[in-house]
């Protein structure tokens, strides 16, 4: 059963249905109509622009990035769709702290609410390092329907991995 391991620990009633939607051929179909939009994100520096823009409506006082990019290795490497890095440089007497973003390149085809879904989830990740309850709150912050488009983006890449 391919829902049960991207939609673990979700209720076993949404678990069937998701199956049932694949099995049936209606998943992306079901997905067409829920994230119809398109974006025009698909360069590395139109990935930088729309991150720097989401992070300066919502983060004014973060820290600047560095580096915003997407990553054909990420999924396969790391099994992350998106990474967020911090290094330290040294800079002859003084350290400097690079910020970095990379974004799977997934993401290029993606519907336009899941890339904000992803982009949202990393740039909590300037203020909040950790899961925890103050990172989601931070998310749903910046992005209303967060937990939605998480379990959208679920279901997104479970259409991927096996279409119907």
């Amino acid at each position: 059963m391919l829902a049960a391991r991207y939609l673990a620990g979700y209720p076993l009633e949404l678990i069937q249905q998701a199956e049932q939607l694949r099995l049936d051929g209606r998943l992306a179909e079901h997905l067409a109509r829920r994230l119809p939009e398109v974006h025009e994100v698909r360069s590395d520096g139109a990935l930088f622009a729309y991150v720097n823009e989401l992070k300066t409506r919502h983060l004014r006082n973060a820290e600047p990035l560095n580096s915003v990019n997407y990553d054909a290795k990420l999924r396969v490497l790391q099994q992350a769709l998106g990474t967020h890095t911090r290094r330290t440089q040294v800079q002859g007497a003084k350290l400097k702290m690079r910020r970095e973003i990379r974004v799977a390149t997934l993401f290029k085809e993606a519907p336009a609410a899941l890339l904000r879904m992803i982009v949202v989830h990393e740039l909590a990740h300037l203020r909040e390092l950790e899961h925890n309850k103050a990172f989601y709150k931070l998310c749903q912050h910046m992005e209303p329907d967060y937990f939605q488009l998480e379990f959208d983006l679920r279901l997104y890449l479970m259409n991927r991995e096996n279409p119907s």
